[in-house]
């Protein structure tokens, strides 16, 4: 099998890779907005070239594209860990509407996301991440679903023009429900992760549109999964950089780190980390771009995420030495990043447990 790129995501690569560069770089000179990520300079840069409506629809100004191309822009923005709301945006929200959502909820929602509107997605819930089967509740009234439940673990939700929620509708049957974060009903609170803010979302009798129809649910967990692994992959793979430039160009005993044989090994079981869950991305986000059924590859993405990436970053903060540990320096930022992904899928636990299940199912 071929897993390089074509030429239509290779250029995409290299301008992501362009525009994030010469952001951070700006970025040591002057601070790069208020912190939130909806306002950077990143934020508008990324916006500007375009690659923020790589999945809209063309008649709208985007490319067409799809989860492919996402999760190529998604794993270059981890590469930097840069801190903008692109997950949100792009895996949870614009590849779902754009897949599921009727030409008028396309207009409103993908319409600006070219100029740097944000989307999300509720899909976690207390003790329950990515659950297919929410209990939040939704009652049809007409053209509505009046919604009631708990959702944790929203990123970017106070920023967002619309939330994903999905729900269990009463009668039976699950659906996603868009609501706006500032409708009735509708109260956000803070929480702080390890690298920055979530959401805890209340629904009390809030109002709202459903989107698609019965497949949207089961699909937007995948679109989600596949912007997470890809997010992670590009996190795994700039700590990888990160550290073998550290142990290439750090001395000891007149000898660079690298050269120690205890180092390269446990360097070298970084790399195979890093190169197992890029290709296992790359092959589950190929098969959902193509529609073809992409559960397995998920699974092996997500335990490979949840498992082996933690305790990557772990090796990499250990051949850095105290350096490793300083939350200025860059490793900080993609060490960060990883946990908070690993607690959107749930731990290895939940990953070991959904790929159980489908083995079960055989």
């Amino acid at each position: 099998m071929d897993f390089a790129l074509d030429d239509t995501h290779q250029p995409l690569r290299e301008l992501a890779n362009d525009v994030l560069v010469r952001e951070r770089d700006r970025s040591r000179n002057a601070p790069d907005g208020d912190g939130s990520g909806t306002g950077s300079r990143t934020w508008k840069a990324l916006a500007a070239a375009g690659l923020l409506s790589l999945a809209v629809p063309e008649r709208l100004g985007g490319a067409g594209l799809g989860p492919l191309a996402t999760a190529v822009l998604l794993a270059e923005i981890g590469r930097h860990a840069a801190p903008v709301p692109a997950l949100a945006t792009t895996a949870f929200g614009v590849l779902p509407v754009a897949r599921h959502g009727t030409p008028a909820q396309q207009d409103r929602l993908l319409g600006e996301v070219g100029s740097g509107q944000v989307l999300t997605a509720a899909l976690g819930e207390p003790s329950a991440p990515l659950t297919p089967a929410p209990r939040t509740s939704a009652r049809p009234d007409g053209a509505e679903l009046v919604v009631t439940g708990t959702k944790t673990d929203v990123p970017a939700a106070a920023a967002a023009r619309e939330i994903l929620v999905p729900v269990t509708v009463e009668g039976g049957g699950t659906a996603v429900a868009l609501l706006r974060p500032d409708a009735p009903g509708v109260e956000l609170e803070p929480t702080s992760t390890s690298g920055g803010t979530a959401w805890t979302a209340r629904f009390a009798q809030a109002r709202g549109e459903r989107l698609g129809g019965a497949d949207a649910l089961p699909d937007l967990l995948r679109c989600a999964r596949a912007g997470i692994c890809a997010l992670g992959d590009g996190a795994l793979a700039g700590a990888l950089a990160l550290t073998t430039e550290h142990v290439r160009t750090r001395t000891q005993f007149g000898r660079p780190l690298a050269a120690f044989q205890a180092v390269a090994g446990q360097i070298a079981d970084v790399h195979i980390a890093a190169r197992t869950l890029h290709l296992a991305v790359l092959a589950a986000c190929w098969r959902l771009d193509e529609r073809r059924p992409a559960e397995e590859d998920l699974a092996v993405a997500a335990l490979w995420l949840t498992e082996q990436a933690p305790a990557a970053l772990h090796t990499c903060h250990h051949l850095h030495g105290g350096i490793g540990l300083d939350v200025t320096y860059p490793l900080h930022r993609h060490h960060s990043l990883v946990k908070d992904l690993t607690r959107l899928l749930g731990g290895p636990g939940s990953a070991v447990d959904a790929r159980a299940d489908r083995l079960a199912r055989r």
